[in-house]
């Protein structure tokens, strides 16, 4: 038989050679309710040995669980000393009463308290991790302890698949996966029948013959038989202390199933850390599946926003650089007159061709052609237009970067000879001629001017035209003198050289063609600038409008702390059960804002899948052009969720932290 008079336990106890593993000196604990003081305990007095098994009885509300909660470090005493192996825990913060929870206690409660989601090697495995241990070894440990204790064919199973005996032998399992010298059980067959309760006293009663010590707070004096010890609380005072002198109970055959070679604990380092709490959060998004997608949809909506809106400017900002860009990049006129307004300018006949001829011949210029048009009827046969005809110089193609597609553009020849030919745009091609039909080579009349169609622009060139067509280009001598009836020019258009300032381009023309007029009767257009505004311009609306769709991103920000605040709620008694195993009020932090974090990362990463297929859709829809995408969106986009997480992570985090373990582990 196994008698606890007979254990080395007691024979080092008389002995005095065992010193005391917790002390409890006048403890005391109170509490307010209703504006006055609530005493639960009073004047405790208690020292309790490595190796023993104790049961604390009383009455309901007698103190018996506050007990055990400061016994187990998850409660303060209100006033006097617990010193746990020859610490005083007086001087300790919440890390360091974690620490001793973790290394020193192992809980077996009265509900269990196993987490649903998690399934029943996943529930064991927790308080290991906490520890450090790595994942390999604490499942390895898991697996075993659940294998001795006959559950190796429910690893995968969830809680409510198990009976109420396997759930209470989860538990113990849970209390033993870190090796903890004392076991807290709190009823630990209040909520079993007769059969399975004596079975978990067993498992008990092993774990004690092994040399661990256990506290079995209960009122059935049934179950208080099995201890060594019996103390008996009654309105929070001790009225008894003694040696239980009928407990004749022999371990089980196979009590060494349930040793262990102690694992030593280990510093987890940050990264580990880091895995752990993501882990955890992840087990938590994922039961509650709906919740979180609906979550993330206001994340991945204003994601999605950010990055389209930055795709329609850059794309806008590429199409204007093509088109455009091309046709004011470097460019600078030079026209008649003192300014738009200027109703003087239609006597000012000053721009000739010796101005042409002066600045074809500055090494800055890289190209120049004069420019005169006129708004004329054109004809074909039976086809009309009115055209905007324009008298230019074979320079006007480089300058404008108009290509011809068919034919040939005009050459120095032409101008030379005063050739009667032109080149039309395609709008012109169009109104005059048939499908189908070749345009070079016929004679088109231009008032009343016979030319030859000699080339046609093509259809990207068109944009680039002053005018929406139809387009008419002459050789500028054979529109003065054959066409206008004029020789100076409405303006001189230049192309700065590649890698000057066009600003200085334009000063120094202006001094040029002012020295050879004897005054400045003209005024200039600088169209880089003007495009240099547009751009501008159209990086300030996509700033503002990214601005407002940011927005979005802010209010997806409000409605994952609103969800998070909301699950701190609903999973009080899940924080209470992580921090009673060994968790830290900053890794209950940790895990919180990891939930924050990795919600608006995966809702992110859909906004930026729902840009492109915007994208996508919108390039079928409009031709002309298209959303341009760039790493500096999508990196924008998922820094910012991820700010976002983080900072409207904080507020949840904080408050789930805080929470007092011994209370939340009572919130229903």
């Amino acid at each position: 038989m196994f008698d606890g008079s007979a254990t080395p336990y007691r024979t080092a106890l008389r002995t005095g050679r065992l010193k005391p593993l917790l002390r409890l000196e006048g403890v005391c604990k109170s509490f307010s309710a209703a504006g006055r003081e609530v005493r639960v305990l009073e004047d405790i007095d208690l020292t309790l040995h490595a190796g023993v098994m104790v049961a604390i009885v009383g009455p309901s509300g007698s103190g018996k669980s506050t007990l055990m909660n400061i016994l187990g470090c998850l409660d303060r005493p209100s006033a006097g000393r617990y010193v746990l192996g020859g610490r005083d825990t007086r001087s300790l913060g919440s890390n360091a009463l974690a620490r001793l929870r973790r290394r020193h206690f192992g809980f077996v409660f009265q509900r269990y308290q196993l987490l649903p989601r998690l399934t029943v090697l996943e529930n064991v495995e927790m308080p290991a991790a906490y520890t450090g241990l790595p994942a390999p070894q604490r499942r390895l440990r898991a697996v075993e302890l659940l294998t001795k204790l006959g559950l190796a064919e429910r690893l995968g199973h969830f809680a409510n698949q198990l009976s109420g005996g396997q759930q209470q032998r989860v538990a113990i399992a849970r209390a033993l996966i870190n090796d903890a010298a004392i076991i807290l059980a709190d009823e630990p067959t209040g909520a079993l029948d007769t059969v399975t309760g004596r079975a978990t006293l067993r498992t008990l009663l092993d774990l004690q013959a092994l040399g661990r010590t256990v506290v079995l707070v209960t009122h059935d004096r049934d179950v208080a038989a099995y201890a060594e010890r019996i103390i008996e609380l009654r309105d929070g005072r001790i009225v008894s202390d003694a040696a239980n002198p009928c407990r004749a109970i022999e371990p089980s055959p196979g009590v060494s199933c349930l040793s262990g070679q102690r694992k030593k604990s280990t510093r987890p380092t940050a990264m580990r850390k880091l895995v752990e709490a993501f882990d955890a959060a992840s087990h938590a998004l994922r039961a509650n599946r709906l919740r979180t997608a609906l979550t993330m949809l206001g994340i991945a909506i204003g994601a999605a926003a950010v990055v389209s809106i930055m795709a329609v400017g850059e794309g806008n900002r590429r199409h204007m650089k093509a088109t455009i860009g091309a046709l004011a990049s470097n460019l600078i006129e030079f026209r008649r007159g003192s300014g738009w307004n200027d109703s003087q300018a239609s006597a000012v006949h000053s721009l000739s061709p010796g101005d042409l001829a002066a600045v074809q011949m500055q090494p800055y210029v890289e190209a120049a052609t004069p420019l005169t048009q006129v708004l004329m009827a054109v004809r074909y046969r039976d086809a009309n237009a009115d055209s905007l005809v324009m008298g230019v110089g074979d320079g006007f193609f480089k300058v404008r970067a108009i290509s011809v597609v068919h034919g040939r553009s005009i050459r120095t020849d032409d101008i030379e000879r005063q050739a009667q030919v032109a080149v039309i745009d395609q709008v012109a091609r169009n109104r005059l001629f048939t499908a189908g039909e070749d345009p070079v080579g016929k004679v088109i009349i231009i008032g009343n001017v016979p030319c030859t169609v000699v080339g046609v622009t093509s259809d990207a060139s068109q944009q680039l035209f002053a005018g929406p067509g139809p387009n008419v280009l002459l050789p500028y001598t054979t529109a003065g003198v054959r066409v206008f009836g004029r020789l100076f020019f409405d303006a001189i258009v230049v192309r700065a050289a590649p890698g000057d300032d066009g600003r200085l381009v334009e000063r120094s023309l202006t001094r040029l063609l002012a020295y050879q007029h004897g005054a400045k009767d003209f005024f200039t257009n600088n169209m880089d600038l003007l495009a240099r505004a547009y751009e501008s311009s159209t990086r300030s609306i996509s700033l503002m409008l990214s601005l407002i769709a940011s927005i979005a991103l802010l209010v997806g920000g409000v409605g994952v702390m609103n969800i998070l605040l909301v699950s701190v709620t609903e999973r009080t008694r899940e924080i209470g059960l992580r921090m009673a195993v060994g968790a830290r009020r900053v890794d209950i932090a940790r895990q919180f804002l990891a939930e924050s974090v990795i919600i608006c990362l995966i809702g992110g990463a859909c906004g930026v899948s729902i840009a492109l297929l915007a994208g996508l859709a919108f390039s079928f829809l409009v031709k002309e052009w298209h959303m341009a995408f760039t790493a500096d969106a999508f990196v924008l986009a998922l820094g910012s969720v991820a700010v976002i997480g983080t900072v409207f992570g904080i507020v949840p985090s904080r408050r789930a932290a805080a929470l007092d373990p011994c209370q939340a582990l009572l919130r229903e």
